[in-house]
């Protein structure tokens, strides 16, 4: 249980750091290379913004679905995880749509 515990830590703060260097520092490259070579640069603030606020609510989702694990409350943390999942896709969709590209 202790592997499956840091394992979803660690996703989860890799989700997070992600997130936060695609937010602050604009960093279209992380992400899938269509949208380095075809987001505008006029749209790429927002983009970012909403992209890297997405990454960061499923990091923030594994790494609380890691503390509850370790205090056992699994169901209560699979909960947690699909919300978190759901919330962060809600903003990457969101983002998709504005750029106009889902599955590219």
């Amino acid at each position: 249980m202790t592997t499956e515990i840091l394992s979803f830590a660690a996703v989860g703060a890799a989700l997070i750091i992600l997130g936060l260097l695609t937010w602050k520092k604009q960093t279209v490259a992380f992400l899938h290379s269509y949208h380095y070579k075809e987001v505008k640069e006029e749209d790429i603030p927002e983009y970012t913004r909403l992209m890297g606020v997405g990454q960061i609510i499923v990091g923030v989702g594994f790494c609380l679905t890691a503390l509850l694990r370790f205090f056992s409350k699994r169901t209560l943390s699979w909960a947690v995880l699909i919300a978190a999942l759901l919330a962060g896709l809600t903003f990457i969709v969101r983002a998709q749509k504005k750029n106009g590209s889902f599955f590219s």
